[in-house]
This record gives C-alpha cells, sequence and structure tokens, in this order.
C-alpha cells in the first residue's frame, strides 16, 4: 500500500491506533495509552505558544526512504508548509519532529526514526520519554537542549 489508499481505505479511518507504513507498503500500528495523547497536546501547545512564522502539526505523515513515518508532533515553517501542504505525506520533513516513546518502542527504532526524519529535511528531532523527559537532537548528536526553541522545557508534566 502507499499512504494514499491507506488515508483513502475506509475501514482504516477509525482505528485506535497510530498507523506507518514500512519500506515494503506493509502497515505498522501502534497502540496508545492515554498519557501518549497527553504528552502529544502539551508539547503541540508548547510548540504552538513558543514559535512564530510556523504550525504545530500533530500526527504529522513523512515520506521516508522506508516508507510513511508519522511524528507525534512536528512543525513547519510558513516557508516550508507552503511546499508540502497539499501533499498527502510530507515529502520534506517539517523542522521539527517529535515522538513521544510507549513502552512498545525501542532504542533501535528511534535511532533509525530519527535517521529517517533528519534524511528527509528535519532540523530537530526530539523524543519525549513514557515519564515526559525531553531530548534533543541535531542530525550530529544529542543536544543539551533544543537550539530552535531555546525556552522549551527538559520535562512535560503530565
Amino acid at each position: 500500500m502507499n499512504w494514499q489508499e491507506v488515508c483513502d481505505h475506509p475501514s482504516l479511518k477509525d482505528l485506535p491506533f497510530k498507523i506507518e507504513l514500512d519500506e515494503t507498503g506493509k502497515i505498522i500500528m501502534c497502540p496508545v495509552k492515554l498519557y501518549h495523547s497527553i504528552f502529544q497536546g502539551e508539547i503541540e501547545f508548547l510548540l504552538r505558544s513558543l514559535l512564530k512564522g510556523g504550525k504545530a502539526l500533530p500526527e504529522c505523515a513523512i515520506k521516508t526512504t522506508k516508507g510513511t513515518k508519522v511524528a507525534d508532533v512536528a512543525w513547519a515553517s510558513l516557508e516550508l508548509l507552503s511546499k508540502i501542504k497539499g501533499e498527502t505525506d510530507a515529502s520534506i520533513a517539517p523542522e521539527i519532529c517529535v515522538e513521544v516513546m510507549s513502552e512498545s518502542n525501542t532504542e533501535k527504532e528511534m535511532t533509525e526514526k530519527r535517521a529517517l526524519y533528519f534524511e528527509a529535511g528535519a532540523k530537530e528531532v526530539w523524543l519525549c520519554s513514557e515519564n515526559g523527559q525531553m531530548r534533543f537532537f541535531n542530525s550530529q548528536h544529542e543536544l543539551i537542549h533544543s537550539e530552535m526553541v531555546l525556552q522549551f522545557p527538559e520535562k512535560i508534566e503530565a
């Protein structure tokens, strides 16, 4: 399947799972717990509050070399949005891509997702742990704090 087919498929529209595609077009589903949604909402709110000149994007589909991945939250500048706005899955990753960790996620999986987001054009990738602790990365290494949003907190409260 491709991402457009997933979006159009009637039996996939109301699933209570986050859906992504792997590089062969197979659907990957991940159940989401309430804390995950709380952290997503808080991160989206903070991005919208702290950054101007762009939009916070919940559940942002991003085309990668290994299928369509869905960042839990992303932030894209107005300039980038003008290029990708009409796409089904973003051909260029938003400047900031955020993943909220679930108990089913592995460090290996997150390392691969970070690499895919950077390869697709992200400037920073953030990880939020199951207890709200934030980690920030650029394409070279882990950062002490976000370089794009200096005032973003190191921990999100649920």
